[in-house]
């Protein structure tokens, strides 16, 4: 397979990482097996594109390279898998006004998000948003797409990602209008678990808390249930419940 060829930017960042990597534009035009001067036109084409001319890199102690305030943002950034750094990513990275990156599970981002963003531009805070599953949102933390991931579940634990429960959720079992657990219990505000003997239920598409949970209620309780579907989101979720006149078990949202 023939090597790709980086897009432009890309070809300037390389010189910067290899630049902060090595301590020197000298050093780093060796590592590169390019001449001086094409490390630092690269530099230069990075700083007039992506920070209005402003520096990445100043001398430091013993002359060696070291990082401004922008170039530690945009030298952070070059852990991020290479198709997703473009210009315009780049100079977000760049900038010197204050950006949370926030990644949301898509189903609680419309609870969740309409609050968020007033608090943000409340406080003159930029925030980039964007949607993922959990193994997703996680694997974004990692490479720093993201700065902040909220999700239902707690994400699947990884070297280096700090995460927090900030809510416990309650559970509550959802039925399509014509099911027969809606008809039998018209008026019942609870329901217990063997109350969903023979029903037939939609469950979740991930072996997470809130998925595998059913299962193990099933399980412990002697109950057989018949599964007609799965899904992944409550987006999806809803029109399965009408069309196969089916019940769930799921989280109970409304606090958030």
């Amino acid at each position: 397979m023939p090597p790709r060829k980086l897009q432009r930017h890309l070809v300037w960042l390389e010189s910067f990482t290899a630049a902060v990597e090595a301590g020197s534009i000298d050093a780093a035009a060796e590592h590169l097996g390019v001449a001086r001067s094409v490390v630092s036109e690269h530099i230069r084409a990075l700083e007039e594109v992506l920070a209005d001319g402003a520096a990445l890199l100043e001398r430091g102690p013993g002359r060696r390279l070291q990082l401004s305030a922008r170039g530690e943002r945009l030298y952070a950034g070059t852990q991020t898998p290479l198709h997703q750094l473009d210009v315009k990513r780049l100079m977000d990275l760049a900038r010197v006004e204050p950006t949370l990156r926030l990644g949301l599970n898509p189903t609680l981002s419309m609870s969740l998000l309409g609050g968020i963003a007033q608090d943000a531009a409340a406080t003159d805070l930029k925030l980039v948003v964007g949607f993922g599953g959990s193994h997703e949102l996680m694997r974004q933390v990692q490479t720093r797409q993201q700065d902040l991931v909220l999700d239902f579940t707690p994400l699947p634990p990884h070297e280096g990602v700090d995460t927090e429960s900030l809510l416990r959720m309650s559970f509550v079992v959802i039925a399509g209008p014509d099911s027969a657990l809606a008809k039998a219990h018209p008026s019942r505000r609870s329901l217990d678990v063997k109350d969903l003997q023979g029903q037939r239920f939609v469950d979740w598409l991930r072996d997470d808390p809130y998925g595998g949970a059913n299962s193990a209620r099933f399980a412990a309780h002697g109950v057989s249930v018949t599964e007609v579907g799965r899904v992944e989101s409550f987006l999806h979720l809803y029109e399965l419940l009408r069309a196969y006149k089916a019940c769930t078990i799921a989280p109970d949202v409304r606090p958030t």
